[in-house]
């Protein structure tokens, strides 16, 4: 039996693209709760089915695949340069594969603008008409109007016309902007994207006997199996250590640990591998917003994930990235490090930045670990001492120091180094993931 939650979603997933949808009307529709039909639309803005644009309201669009990110919305666009939309409402889900800035002459402009375009450019009107005649949208800027015959034409065409007081420039800057933001979460890998669907994992139902473990334990030589109950939402796990010495009669739910941690497709692999070496699980069960099982992700698999991750050249930086680029083991010595202090790793002060001085050591430091121990680090602790600011353009000198490694510990003294002067210092504890 679907939650209400989920009959939402379905309805959604089951409206036109382009379409209009209100809480009232979804509300009337499904004979729910506005509070309930609110929550659903929120979840499903999440999941990228539709978007909500302030005087037009939320309209249904298309779900952008992860390879095809880059690519933004006409809705998505008014919501970044905070714009209004003057004609072809219909045509806001669509998506962009390019923009024109039209400061060039007309016939020059025209050569550049075709259909799926988005041309950005002042109040020259005939520029408007052609564009949409081309079949591109329009993205007029300084917060100037239109003729009623080109929104007229808008509306015919199902392309935007669309406004915003920014200035030409600052909503190039806008637009490119927010295609690197997306640029950098295309690269974020989820749960949803490593996990063993349900139909190809192994499980148990709460009221199983306990002699149905075994007979799975033979089948698949695995111990740990997510419990279900008779509408398959997940209340517990059950381990070879639940069962030892127990009679094979006993229901699984008599034994199995209640409430056990569960994660989302939507849940970053980071995030995952850092809750797998915090709470010492193998296995956890991935669920659906009303905790139906959806499948398992295992050690292995957000193992083999991290050592699978590459960069993409078209791919945005974040700082970490501008952090390990940045970060160059000494010649002759895999254990020191050598960094420059760029513009992006400074504060507003023109020295580099706490966070970034942060980020050095961490990534300093589990070099270090992968050179000595081949593995990877969960940071537990870390106290940081800054010594002295460190100016624009300085060349670092890092010198990470492993004071103590155990089987799942380890313990590193970091010191920071400036034309010879110590800057800073740092003491991290983490905990280790083997490989």
């Amino acid at each position: 039996m679907t939650t209400k939650h989920e009959q939402i979603l379905q309805h959604i997933l089951s409206l036109e693209i382009g379409h209009k949808i209100s809480v009232r009307q979804i509300a009337k529709t499904l004979n729910l709760s506005e509070g309930t039909a609110y929550r659903a639309i929120k979840d499903a803005e999440n999941q990228g089915l539709v978007s909500t644009i302030e005087r037009v309201g939320t309209i249904r669009i298309e779900r952008k695949k992860k390879e095809n990110i880059e690519r933004l919305t006409f809705a998505e666009v008014i919501n970044i340069v905070d714009g209004q939309v003057l004609g072809g409402r219909k045509g806001l889900h669509k998506t962009l594969s390019k923009f024109v800035i039209g400061a060039m002459q007309l016939d020059a402009m025209m050569r550049y603008t075709e259909a799926g375009s988005l041309l950005i450019v002042g109040n020259r009107v005939k520029a408007h008409e052609l564009a949409l005649s081309e079949g591109a949208a329009v993205l007029i800027t300084g917060g100037f109007d239109t003729n009623d015959d080109i929104k007229q034409l808008a509306d015919e065409k199902e392309l935007p016309i669309m406004s915003t007081s920014y200035d030409t420039f600052t909503v190039a800057a806008m637009i490119n902007r927010a295609i690197y933001d997306q640029l950098i979460k295309k690269e974020i890998v989820f749960v949803g994207d490593i996990y063993t669907p349900s139909n190809q994992s192994y499980y148990l139902y709460a009221k199983d006997k306990l002699k149905r473990w075994y007979e799975l334990n033979d089948k698949s030589t695995h111990t740990r199996y997510p419990v279900v109950d008779e509408k398959e939402r997940v209340v517990g796990m059950i381990t070879s250590k639940d069962i030892i010495g127990k009679d094979q009669s006993i229901l699984i739910e008599k034994v199995m640990t209640k409430n056990p941690i569960v994660v989302q497709d939507k849940t970053s692999l980071a995030y995952v591998a850092h809750m797998m070496v915090w709470e010492g699980i193998e296995v956890v069960p991935v669920v659906d917003a009303s905790q139906k099982l959806k499948g398992v992700v295992s050690r292995q698999d957000v193992l083999k994930a991290l050592q699978q991750i590459q960069r993409q050249p078209q791919v945005g930086e974040t700082i970490d990235d501008v952090v390990s680029r940045n970060l160059q083991a000494i010649e002759g010595d895999e254990t020191i490090f050598q960094a420059r202090v760029t513009p992006q790793m400074t504060n507003q002060l023109g020295t580099l930045s706490n966070g970034v001085f942060t980020a050095l050591m961490t990534e300093a430091s589990s070099r270090v670990l992968r050179h000595i121990k081949k593995g990877d680090l969960v940071v537990e602790n870390l106290t940081v001492y800054f010594i002295k600011p460190v100016q624009i353009d300085s060349n670092l000198i890092i010198k990470p120091e492993l004071l103590e490694a155990g089987r799942i510990y380890a313990k590193i003294d970091i010191e920071v180094y400036n034309e010879k002067k110590l800057v800073g210092k740092g003491l991290l504890m983490a905990q280790l993931i083997d490989r």
